[in-house]
């Protein structure tokens, strides 16, 4: 028995991706967007490919992401995020599977990112496996403000075809993302109460800490393989856990628990 699928996204201002991204699933049954606040060409190029559209508020990433799986109408759902593009071998084996009766609930995918002009194969980048496909009710989004994780009622397989994220195509992007998300993972920590203003807590987090997530990635977990660009990443990953910490400190204190990577 063959499965329909629908294709879930947020976007907000995704006029330089969401064309890739939609035609890697251009035979998906559906394709659902919420949008917000686009101001460039994202919701002309969604109606291109006859996808339902919905504008809304921002409320987060989880919320926003379950939002748009709620509106799906298909057995399974896929759920991608603009910046990603499904590879042939994936969209291929995701059909295989729906022709016939998958044994799971949910499937894992790995991810392969792209960061300045580099595949990242090492630190911890890859195979970066994400829960992003599932029958329709078996999986939603944790409604977190940022770093939003999917859990599954159900059991869960893997897949070994990749998602290719194009998330990081010059520095000044990332830098810009890293400052974005910093505020807001700063913002989870007092909001969960998880605060410290002492001064060694500080200390730990902002400094030693960070210090600690650069050595593991990049000397343990191998990122020094990838060259000048795995530099880069881990270095400024470190530098996002050091201003995550600090923004959580002048809000009202810092985050309790260290990064791991």
């Amino acid at each position: 028995m063959s499965h329909a699928i629908s294709i879930a996204l947020i976007t907000k201002n995704e006029e330089a991706s969401l064309r890739r991204t939609l035609l890697s699933m251009r035979w998906a049954s559906e394709i659902v967007i919420v949008d917000n606040g686009s101001t460039d060409r994202t919701e002309a190029i969604a109606r291109e490919f006859g996808a339902k559209f919905y504008a809304e508020e921002w409320k987060g990433f989880g919320a926003q992401k379950n939002s748009a799986i709620a509106k799906c109408s298909c057995d399974w759902v896929l759920s991608l995020d603009a910046d990603e593009e499904v590879s042939a071998e994936l969209a291929e084996e995701i059909r295989a599977l729906l022709a016939g009766s998958p044994a799971h609930d949910a499937y894992f995918i790995p991810r392969r990112n792209f960061f300045l002009g580099r595949w990242i194969r090492h630190g911890g980048y890859y195979p970066d496996p994400k829960l992003r496909l599932f029958r329709r009710g078996a999986a939603l989004f944790e409604e977190r403000a940022v770093h939003e994780t999917m859990r599954c009622v159900g059991s869960a397989g893997r897949l070994r075809g990749e998602l290719l994220h194009h998330a990081y195509p010059t520095l000044d992007s990332y830098i810009d993302h890293m400052n974005r998300y910093s505020a807001l993972g700063a913002g989870q920590a007092v909001a969960r109460g998880k605060t410290s203003c002492g001064l060694l807590q500080f200390l730990w987090n902002v400094c030693v800490t960070p210090m600690a997530t650069f050595k593991y990635n990049y000397f343990v977990r191998g990122g020094f393989l990838d060259g000048r660009e795995g530099l880069l990443l881990h270095l400024y990953h470190s530098a996002y856990v050091s201003w995550k910490y600090a923004k959580a400190w002048k809000q009202g204190g810092s985050a309790v628990q260290p990064e791991r990577g």
